[in-house]
């Protein structure tokens, strides 16, 4: 199993998560950020640290968010991995909450 970075994270790209993952998982697109289901060992430390709350573990995955798991797989083969914790987007707190920013995803 792995966990899934969804859709909330989309032009917010808190980073705390990062800072708490022991094999370095994550990838840093321009607005979003994945995790590579290769390298998650499914150590549920991640979740908790995501202020969006956008990373779910694959089996709690809500149905409208089951594309994010191939999304995932897809741009940890384009973007580089980040293993710092960075500053968010500026404009983070307004995007938090927000449904639907798919069509917003930089790639």
């Amino acid at each position: 199993m792995t966990f899934v970075v969804t859709d909330n994270c989309i032009k917010c790209k808190y980073t705390d998560c990062v800072e708490v993952c022991p094999v370095d998982c994550f990838h840093e697109g321009p607005n979003f950020l994945v995790i590579d289901p290769e390298e998650c060992i499914d150590c549920t430390l991640c979740e908790p640290e995501c202020p969006a709350e956008a990373i779910f573990a694959e089996d709690d995955l809500p149905e409208d968010q089951a594309h994010f798991l191939d999304l995932n797989v897809a741009l940890t083969k384009k973007w580089p991995v980040i293993t710092e914790k960075k500053d968010p987007l500026p404009d983070a707190a307004e995007w938090d909450g927000k449904p639907d920013k798919l069509a917003m995803l930089e790639q």
